[in-house]
């Protein structure tokens, strides 16, 4: 293992918990991980500096709107080697040999039962609630399987945005498993959501747009 873990530094914890964090989140501004590390920004662009130097991080700017635009940090595939990967070896065989013994339209109704199971759970809860009181709950749900979500409201429509995907080594692979998030969202809004924009796919995030009818038909 690398020695970043192995030495007693003061510093090697705050690099753990960084790259840690990037493994969860994917990708990050400064000020992201300096709240979520709990240092400043100005230390936390300095454990960023040595963590590119060793090729455990990179980077990429993404504009936007209005203003400078910012660098998000990621792990590169060498900072993923830093953590156990056991997991991620057997999820990937289990789905191989889900492919090779399914079919195509089964495998995808296999994720999307599975959503719509996980969606029952919350069929009591969400009952007579808003849509966006069913937004936060997604929120919630989806952010207690390490997904860093959230949505607004634009005109008609609402946008769930997701800056990290928990699965993102397996869907690299297996994309065909990111079917689930789009399915659970539907089912807890009794709306469909359409995906926009994938991580996948180069994105730097990905979002899904939910039409209101209620919205639409309140438009002038």
């Amino acid at each position: 293992m690398n020695n970043l873990f192995l030495s007693k530094e003061t510093t090697v914890p705050t690099r753990e918990r960084i790259l840690k964090t990037l493994l969860t989140r994917e990708r990050c501004k400064i000020n992201e991980l300096a709240e979520a590390v709990n240092i400043n920004p100005i230390s936390v662009r300095h454990h960023i500096n040595k963590l590119e130097a060793d090729g455990l991080v990179n980077s990429i700017e993404e504009k936007q709107g209005v203003g400078r635009p910012h660098r998000l940090y990621f792990l590169t595939e060498k900072g993923h080697d830093q953590f156990p990967t056991r997991y991620l070896r057997l999820t990937v065989r289990l789905m191989e040999q889900l492919k090779e013994t399914l079919p195509q339209p089964m495998l995808k109704k296999l994720f999307s039962q599975i959503a719509h199971d996980i969606a029952s759970d919350y069929y009591s809860v969400i009952e007579g609630l808003s849509i966006e009181a069913r937004l936060n709950i997604i929120t919630e749900l989806l952010g207690d399987e390490g997904f860093s979500v959230e949505w607004e409201k634009r005109d008609d429509k609402y946008l769930i945005h997701g800056a990290s995907c928990p699965y993102f080594q397996i869907g690299q692979l297996h994309p065909e498993i990111c079917t689930m998030d789009q399915e659970l969202i539907s089912s807890i809004l009794s709306l469909p959501a359409t995906k926009i924009k994938c991580i996948l796919s180069g994105d730097n995030r990905c979002s899904y747009i939910i039409h209101d009818p209620k919205l639409n038909g309140q438009s002038t």
